[in-house]
């Protein structure tokens, strides 16, 4: 891997942003894609795109969608102890949240804070076994009272992310860091940019990400609203299901996946045959994946007159979580297939996607 991608993937992964929260990612976001593209867009609820204009003005318009937005948590009380109760911004599963370095992000000022935990000294038997509940994991900036904390400015309202160092891991394949979903899609994006910039495409490129896809995908329907894209490519980390065997949906280090079906896509049959038939054609790794989530994908395909739409990416282990773990020849594959669909969509192409039988 260039140094100069795996420092992207460093600065990006270690940027926070909960949903609703974005503002530090989209600063960055708009920074590096300003010089690539010829115009960037901003929407009401903070999506951002930038767009490579083609001569033809009835050029097809292509957009990939990646989204900013990380799960975390937000302040909801503090209590007379100084201790911050919290609601969940996104999926979390509450066994991964105990005893964990997050990063309190008030108006004016950010302070480390520790998700709280029981000591095994105080776990009686016929108590260990019950699931905690997010709404009983306290956080802990160290404040003394109440009064204390709001001398610091905390408010409800304000937004905890966790604290995580990016690393590469020890054969060299595959990293660990925080937010890969879906921060791999900003990467992405940046990437096919620069890399295409000297190509002239047959198609109105549009790649960007949008807002506050972790808690609803409400940010994708005004992104597709303002830019009125022929086709629609998520761009996404799924759950990997590779511990066990080489059975389950999403192996690492065995390509790109293509999202098939999941609760709220279908993919279209011609959009299916062109992505399959043009990894074939270039050799890029592919798998089938079957989702039980939902991605941009769902949010952007019945918007305006119907957008054929699907989610492409990567599979990551313990997403949701401070820790991910992920393949960079997987990260590889997803990036040379985003690059050969932005290079192959042409008008013919398109209407065949959308009208062919």
């Amino acid at each position: 891997m260039e140094d100069r991608i795996w420092k992207r993937i460093v600065k990006y992964t270690e940027l926070q942003g909960t949903s609703g929260q974005e503002f530090m990612v989209r600063k960055a976001f708009r920074e590096d894609l300003t010089p690539l593209v010829d115009e960037v867009v901003q929407n009401g609820l903070g999506g951002l795109y930038g767009i490579r204009q083609n001569a033809d003005a009835k050029a097809p318009r292509i957009m990939f969608g990646a989204h900013m937005d990380e799960v975390g948590f937000i302040v909801v009380k503090i209590t007379d102890r100084g201790m911050l109760q919290v609601a969940a911004v996104g999926g979390w599963n509450p066994y991964t949240v105990s005893a964990q370095r997050f990063v309190l992000y008030t108006r004016e000022h950010q302070y480390p804070v520790v998700s709280s935990a029981v000591s095994p000294h105080f776990l009686r038997t016929g108590n260990q076994n019950g699931a905690p509940q997010i709404e009983d994991i306290l956080f802990d900036a160290g404040f003394t009272s109440r009064d204390e904390a709001k001398q610091y400015g905390v408010e409800p309202g304000d937004f905890i992310v966790p604290d995580v160092k990016t690393q590469l891991m020890a054969n060299g394949q595959r990293v660990n860091s925080k937010s890969w979903d879906n921060r791999f899609g900003l990467v992405t994006i940046l990437n096919a940019f620069e890399n295409l910039q000297n190509e002239t495409l047959h198609n109105t490129l549009i790649m960007g990400a949008n807002v506050q896809e972790e808690v609803g995908l409400r940010g994708v329907g005004p992104a597709v609203h303002q830019l009125q894209p022929d086709l629609f490519f998520a761009l996404d980390s799924s759950a990997a299901d590779d511990l066990q065997s080489g059975e389950g949906q999403g192996q690492l280090d065995q390509g790109a996946i293509l999202r098939v079906f999941d609760p709220g896509v279908i993919m279209p049959k011609r959009l299916k045959e062109f992505v399959l038939d043009t990894a074939n054609d270039e050799k890029i790794p592919l798998q089938y994946f079957v989702a039980k989530g939902g991605t941009d994908a769902h949010g952007a395909q019945s918007e305006n007159f119907g957008i054929p739409s699907v989610a492409l990416g990567v599979v990551s282990r313990y997403i949701h979580t401070h820790q991910t773990v992920w393949s960079i020849a997987d990260f590889e594959a997803a990036q040379h297939l985003v690059e050969t669909l932005a290079r192959k969509l042409d008008q013919s192409t398109v209407n065949d996607i959308i009208y062919g039988d």
